[in-house]
């Protein structure tokens, strides 16, 4: 060894000079010399000893054994374990996710190997290590799964959303008045987690389009706001003990079918006349209607008209207002209506007047008024003929329906037919339901 030695030992390495300390490479004991050297591999020794400035260095077998087997002091390798914090053994336990389809452990086997090993047993520290991290782990899962504000999932357990609105009952002018405020939390119905709500109202029973009133439709949102008043007109208190207002929220869609949102219904039972109800409720899933095999007379519609015999010009007014909830004679679910009014019996038929046309609704508004010249005396004897019709160009008329008032008719009808004689120059305004029987006096248009 000392023929070979280049170095002291102490500052420099015994074998091939190199500085050691902190500045240079880390030194090793030799157990049989005493003497530090350099502590590299075996193979980086050997080509320090056989290559030194040209010249072939040669050492014994037993020296380059003893260089062998003299690496130094062993440094224990850290475990995977060792980088990550302990967690106390009292955390509940959590299957660790499956890394791959080969290397994932059932959890079976993970309990029965669990159960094997002894306490103090490294294998049950890595398990305790393995659950705290599995808990932990569906800990942060779960924080990473919580929807945002104003996100929802799609499934049926998922709140749908609540409506604010009121309900006002005009009793005097047979009005419903709806006012619809605002909804809060609605689902999302588009890609971008919003919708483009609306509200639409619908009377039921009844399947005329003119039951179904809409508000505008708000874009972008989760929480509109609308403040619109809806009205529905010819209410009557029968209605009212009878009928129920369906609220449905919709998503309005430009390429598709409107998605419906969520609904809640009414029973107009519980609104008191002339005095206004709020409501604010949770919207629920779209409920089934009841389908009536036999058609109520109301799907053909109202007509509110006014009676006045004026004494001033000695003859009766009659005055058309307006009509609500008429039945779709049209392919596009509408009407275009007009009134024709008829005093008989007239010999002459000059007693015929119509209105204008109204295109393309179910709820026409047409204030006008007609004159008879009648003796006050001739009234008892007179029947008042008042038909709804629905204009088609280039082929016939459709009858959507008619109401009669005179000493001929009942109910209401004669009623109102009696005010009027009864409160001269006093304006009698009432509201009537059309029928579906067409007046023997006008078999076609």
């Amino acid at each position: 060894m000392k023929r070979v030695a280049v170095g002291d030992g102490q500052s420099h390495c015994l074998l091939c000079r190199e500085t050691l300390g902190l500045l240079g490479a880390p030194s090793v004991l030799c157990l049989d010399c005493s003497h530090l050297g350099f502590g590299w591999s075996v193979t980086k020794r050997a080509a320090c000893m056989t290559q030194r400035k040209g010249e072939k260095i040669t050492i014994s077998i037993q020296e380059h054994m003893a260089i062998d087997v003299c690496p130094g002091p062993i440094q224990p390798i850290k475990q995977i374990s060792d980088y990550f914090p302990r967690y106390p053994r009292g955390l509940p336990p959590a299957a660790p996710p499956a890394i791959s389809r080969t290397g994932s452990l059932s959890a079976a086997s993970a309990t029965s190997q669990q159960s094997e090993a002894p306490a103090g047993d490294p294998v049950r520290d890595e398990d305790d290590l393995d659950r705290a991290f599995g808990a932990a782990a569906s800990l942060a899962c779960k924080k990473e799964e919580e929807p945002d504000v104003e996100g929802y999932d799609s499934d049926d357990s998922t709140t749908l959303g609540t409506l604010d609105f009121s309900l006002l009952y005009d009793q005097e002018n047979n009005a419903l008045h709806c006012t619809i405020n605002k909804a809060k939390g609605l689902k999302p119905m588009d890609h971008n987690g919003l919708s483009d709500p609306y509200v639409k109202l619908h009377l039921l029973p009844g399947a005329s389009k003119a039951n179904k009133l809409r508000t505008k439709t708000l874009r972008n949102t989760l929480n509109p706001v609308w403040s619109e008043t809806l009205t529905y007109y010819g209410i009557t208190d029968e209605d009212m003990v009878r009928k129920t207002l369906r609220i449905s929220v919709c998503d309005e869609d430009k390429f598709r079918h409107n998605e419906f949102i969520g609904e809640t219904r009414i029973p107009l039972k519980k609104l008191k006349p002339n005095q206004t109800k709020s409501f604010c409720n949770c919207l629920e899933k779209q409920l089934p209607i009841d389908k009536t095999n036999d058609k109520s007379l109301e799907e053909r519609g109202r007509i509110m008209i006014s009676l006045k015999y004026s004494s001033q010009k000695s003859g009766l007014v009659v005055g058309i207002i307006r009509c609500a909830h008429l039945a779709a004679m049209d392919a596009n679910g509408f009407s275009d209506p007009y009134v024709k009014t008829y005093l008989k019996p007239d010999e002459n038929k000059k007693s015929k007047h119509k209105t204008a046309v109204k295109k393309k609704t179910l709820n026409p508004e047409f204030n006008e008024e007609f004159f008879y010249d009648i003796k006050y005396a001739d009234l008892s004897k007179k029947t008042l003929e008042v038909t709804v019709w629905d204009y088609d160009i280039g082929k016939s008329n459709d009858f959507i329906g008619g109401v009669s008032l005179g000493i001929n008719a009942n109910g209401e009808r004669l009623k109102h037919w009696f005010d009027c004689l009864k409160n001269k120059d006093k304006k009698i305004e009432r509201w009537h339901t059309l029928t579906n029987e067409l007046p023997s006096s006008v078999l076609t248009e």
